[in-house]
């Protein structure tokens, strides 16, 4: 197909391919300059005005639904087989589509970025621009007040039985903490900051950063409905996009005077870059693509945070009115001399029973969980092409539990789970234990029961990791140019070298806010 512009003026300075939480972010910052045209190509369709997505509590709706990819993942060897990895289709990416869970990196996991050859990414980099996109109202001359971003602190008023969790934690040698301090947690419980405002609308990238300016901005095209096929090379100059209209028939192109910038997440990213000819040369020819670079590192180096489930009926009613339904959390360090916690936990304040029902684990509406998750896993997984056709699914394949880091961590995590649940604070609230039940004791039965029923926070990243300039797994340079190409960057959660110890949306926003300085930067 002709990578000619057409009649229509199908030329921007920039393409941002993917209106995910990191692209949209580059395309309001760069369009703060009325001299700079970006256009945004998004598959999914436009959040404006859909409270199915806009109304946070409603989070959980949307997994297995039409605004998700839902990707299966590859059959596991230890791990659960039948987990899918929700990935959002709609305008914010994923951050239209998760609990909106909010958290400053640990400084401690920048500026391992930083020591790994990523220069410009350590903390003392990178903390001034979680200051610029927040609106946060916790304290400390830290904290922004008015970026775009409204991070609120939840105090748990509605949800009785999370007040006693807090308590429970703190009987059990587990102190409430506050988060987002600027001081890494290590060891403690609260209640979590989210970036949602006051009427409980999600503060996605396409909420704070795109929604102002739409329309006001006649440089600013945002295209919804519209799945990308491939990037448009000039010999190695990345000069555009191929995308599929809304009619499912027409394939358009939209080209870059500057930049292409990808921003489609840690699984399609991989997948658009090997179908432009960027990835291991064997896999690509495999497929019938031809080989522009090979790029071993592209789709390697996988990395989530894996998340089992323990659940308890509970003695009283259970909340009927929730911000997100998780709204609490704990840290915890399973092993002495940690700079940072290997395992967290969530609290849900609804049953979670997505993986364990199948298996005949008993159910309840009235349920509570912890779910226990290893913060710094240390399986690797991959993501490879099925096919040389767009339409098609990737093959995912976290290797969950292939590294027995991972089994231990989260098998000190149940254990602990019931010892929390076991103290005097919860006693009015922790009933019959559902999932796994009682009678699972010994650490082979508990790593059983994980391997068959643990999800996933959904946090696939690191797939197209930045790294030094000679670093030849690293497929993207510390300015998130993408290496053997140019005019190609990428910025979303796949270029972590490694994936954050905490709930990484706020993180990838603030990749999205580097990633516009880098170009600003370059265009002088």
């Amino acid at each position: 197909m002709s990578s000619e512009p057409t009649a229509s003026a199908e030329v921007f300075d920039y393409v941002v391919v993917g209106g995910g939480t990191a692209g949209n972010v580059v395309a309001a910052r760069l369009t703060e300059d009325p001299d700079v045209s970006v256009c945004v190509l998004e598959a999914g369709p436009s959040d404006v005005g859909d409270d199915n997505v806009l109304q946070l509590d409603r989070w959980m709706d949307l997994l297995e639904s039409g605004y998700d990819w839902d990707y299966p993942v590859e059959p596991q060897s230890s791990g659960n087989s039948l987990m899918r990895h929700a990935r959002a289709k709609v305008l914010g990416g994923c951050s239209s589509h998760n609990s909106c869970i909010a958290f400053w990196a640990p400084a401690e996991d920048l500026d391992d970025w930083a020591a790994a050859g990523c220069t410009g990414w350590s903390a003392a980099d990178l903390f001034p621009l979680y200051r610029r996109l927040e609106s946060n109202d916790a304290p400390g001359d830290h904290h922004g007040r008015s970026g775009p971003v409204k991070l609120r602190t939840l105090k748990g008023g509605e949800d009785p039985c999370g007040t006693a969790l807090l308590e429970a934690c703190a009987q059990a040698g587990i102190p409430t903490t506050p988060f987002n301090t600027g001081e890494t947690v290590i060891r403690g419980a609260n209640w979590f900051q989210i970036n949602s405002d006051e009427n409980n609308v999600r503060q996605s990238s396409s909420v704070a950063y795109l929604h102002p300016v739409m329309g006001r901005r006649p440089h600013l095209s945002v295209r919804t409905g519209v799945h990308a096929k491939r990037l448009v090379f000039e010999g190695r100059r990345c000069v555009g996009a191929e995308y599929l209209a809304p009619d499912q028939s027409t394939t358009r192109t939209v080209r870059a005077r500057r930049e292409v910038i990808v921003s489609c997440g840690s699984i399609d990213t991989p997948k658009l870059l090997m179908l432009s000819g960027i990835g291991p040369a064997t896999q690509l020819r495999e497929h019938g693509v031809d080989v522009l670079v090979d790029s071993a590192g592209v789709g390697e180096n996988l990395q989530d945070h894996p998340e089992g489930v323990i659940m308890w009926e509970a003695r009283r009613p259970m909340p009927t009115r929730s911000s997100q339904w998780w709204e609490a959390g704990i840290f915890y360090d399973t092993e002495p001399g940690l700079d940072r916690p290997d395992l967290m936990f969530h609290y849900g304040s609804v049953p979670f029973d997505m993986n364990t029902a199948r298996h005949g684990y008993p159910t309840t509406d009235n349920a509570f969980c912890l779910t226990p998750n290893v913060t710094r896993a240390r399986s690797r997984g991959t993501v490879r092409l099925r096919s040389g056709d767009f339409r098609d699914k990737p093959r995912v394949d976290p290797r969950y539990f292939t590294h027995e880091h991972d089994a231990r961590v989260m098998t000190y995590g149940l254990k602990l789970a019931r010892r929390i649940a076991g103290q005097p604070a919860l006693s009015g609230w922790a009933g019959a234990e559902l999932a796994p039940g009682p009678d699972v004791r010994t650490d082979d039965e508990l790593l059983d029961y994980l391997h068959k029923t643990h999800n996933t926070v959904y946090h696939p990243a690191c797939t197209v990791k930045m790294g030094a300039d000679d670093d030849a797994l690293a497929p993207v340079d510390a300015r998130l140019r993408v290496k053997g190409v140019e005019g190609l960057r990428v910025a979303d959660g796949s270029v972590m070298p490694d994936l954050v110890t905490v709930n990484p949306c706020i993180t990838t926003m603030m990749i999205g806010e580097k990633c516009s300085d880098l170009l600003k930067a370059d265009a002088r």
